[in-house]
């Protein structure tokens, strides 16, 4: 019984660490850079297939809509995410479905104050 109110206790902390994700997915899945923008830091970290490199804001999101207008996304499916074992990073990844293939998404997320800030977005063709 104990072991059970201690369940119910802790179970609603644990659930406030983790993310909302349903904001970035949803940009990921209607290909909308602006909208994944609003989750980029002053500077983030960008790789797309073979191409890799630190932007700022503003040109993430050209690089963002450059491959989303090559690349329609039909779908986008969150599999995993997680957090770092110090706890102030979270990873997610997933499936993004286009006309032409499927890619894997990876995205390494900070803490921010009102929401998390994407650090890292990798994608790379399954």
């Amino acid at each position: 019984m104990k072991n059970l109110i201690l369940l119910f206790l802790l179970l609603p902390a644990y659930a406030a660490v983790q993310p909302d994700m349903s904001g970035i997915s949803q940009a990921l899945r209607n290909g909308n850079a602006d909208a994944l923008g609003a989750y980029f830091g002053s500077s983030v970290e960008i790789s797309i297939l073979d191409k890799e490199d630190r932007y700022n804001k503003a040109e993430a999101v050209k690089v963002l809509k450059d491959f989303f207008t090559q690349n329609r996304p039909s779908g986008f499916n969150p599999v995993h995410k997680g957090v770092s074992k110090g706890g102030n990073l979270h990873y997610s990844i997933g499936e993004m479905q286009t006309p032409k293939s499927t890619y894997r998404v990876y995205l390494l997320l900070e803490e921010g104050q009102d929401n998390y800030i994407i650090q890292q977005l990798r994608i790379d063709e399954q």
